[in-house]
C-alpha cells in the first residue's frame, strides 16, 4: 500500500479572542477570524487537535501545494535566522 502525501492546511480562529496553540514545532497566534497556514506535521500535533476539539479553532481547507512550499519557506527562514547563520540572496 503506497503512503499517501500529508498536505498541509489553512486554519482559521473561530474564536473572538486571539487564541494562542504551543505546538512541538512552534508557537502560533491567531486573532480573531484570522486564518493561518499550519505544516503537514503541525497537523498531527496533539495541541492543535485540542483545540480543534474545544472549537477554538477550525480547519478552513487543505493547503494548496503553493502555499505548503511557501510556508516551508518561511519556517526555515525563520530557523536560520534564529541559530545565527546569515541568509543571503543571490
Amino acid at each position: 500500500m503506497a503512503s499517501r502525501k500529508r498536505k498541509g492546511m489553512i486554519i482559521k480562529n473561530s474564536d473572538t479572542k486571539s487564541v494562542t496553540i504551543d505546538m512541538a514545532t512552534r508557537s502560533l497566534t491567531i486573532g480573531p477570524g484570522e486564518e493561518k497556514p499550519i505544516t503537514p506535521e503541525e497537523v498531527r500535533d496533539p495541541v492543535l487537535r485540542e483545540s480543534l476539539q474545544v472549537r477554538a479553532i477550525s480547519i478552513v481547507r487543505p493547503a494548496t501545494e503553493e502555499e505548503d512550499a511557501e510556508l516551508k519557506e518561511q519556517l526555515d527562514k525563520g530557523r536560520r535566522s534564529r541559530s545565527g547563520r546569515s541568509v543571503s540572496s543571490s
